[in-house]
C-alpha cells in the first residue's frame, strides 16, 4: 500500500477542456469567493444567507458554505483545536476554489480566527477572486446576543478554547470590506456588499 507522499508521485493534473472563463460566460458574471470572518454572534451567517438571496434574486449563480453546515458533513471529523481549525479553513477554501473555477460566486461564513490561515486561503485564488469581509462586532455585543448559547457555556467552562474568551481572534489586517454589525442592520450590510460587488464585477 502506498502512503500519501508516495501516491502523490503517481498523479498528474488534468487540464479541463472547459476553462473558468468559459463557465463565467455561461453564468454571465465573474466568479469569486466572499469570505466572511468574525466572532461568533457577529452576524456572519445571517448576512451570508441574506447576501446569497440578494445575489440570487439579481441573477447571480451563488452558493453558501456555512461553517456549521460544513461541520455536519465534510468537516464532521474535525475538532476545534488549532490544527483542526486550520484544516477546516483549508478544506473550505479548496471547496470554494472549485466553485470559483465552475464560474459560481461562493460565500463562506466561518469564524476563521487566525490571520495566517485566512492568508493561506487567499493564496489559493487569483487576483480579485478572494474578497475578505470582516464582520466587526464588539465581543460584549456578541455575548449579549449569544444566539447559540455558546458564550454562556464558555464562561461556565463547558467549552474550552472558545474564540474571544480563552482563544484569540486576530482581526483582518486589510479586508476588502468591513461590516459594523453593532451599528448596521442586516439590510445595510447586504446592500454595502452588493454595491461593492456590482461596482467592480458586474
Amino acid at each position: 500500500m502506498l502512503n500519501r507522499g508516495e501516491s502523490n508521485q503517481h498523479i498528474s493534473w488534468l487540464e479541463s477542456a472547459i476553462t473558468k472563463e468559459d463557465r463565467q460566460k455561461v453564468h454571465g458574471h465573474k466568479s469569486f469567493m466572499l469570505w466572511l470572518t468574525g466572532l461568533s454572534g457577529s452576524g456572519k451567517s445571517t448576512i451570508a444567507n441574506a447576501l446569497q438571496l440578494e445575489l440570487f434574486n439579481k441573477g447571480v449563480s451563488v452558493y453558501l458554505l456555512d461553517g456549521d453546515n460544513l461541520r455536519h458533513g465534510i468537516n464532521s471529523d474535525l475538532t476545534h483545536n488549532m490544527e483542526d481549525r486550520k484544516e477546516n479553513i483549508r478544506r473550505t477554501a479548496e471547496i470554494g476554489k472549485l466553485f470559483v473555477d465552475a464560474g459560481i460566486v461562493v460565500i463562506a461564513a466561518l469564524i476563521s480566527p487566525y490571520q495566517k490561515d485566512r492568508e493561506i486561503a487567499r493564496s489559493l485564488f487569483g487576483k480579485d477572486e478572494f474578497i475578505e469581509i470582516y464582520v466587526s462586532c464588539p465581543i460584549e455585543e456578541c455575548e449579549k446576543r449569544d444566539p447559540k448559547g455558546l458564550y454562556k457555556k464558555a464562561r461556565k467552562g463547558e467549552i474550552l478554547k472558545f474564540t474571544g474568551i480563552d482563544d484569540p481572534y486576530e482581526e483582518p489586517a486589510n479586508p476588502e470590506i468591513i461590516l459594523d454589525t453593532s451599528n448596521w442592520s442586516i439590510e445595510e450590510c447586504t446592500s454595502a456588499v452588493t454595491k461593492y460587488l456590482f461596482d467592480r464585477f458586474c
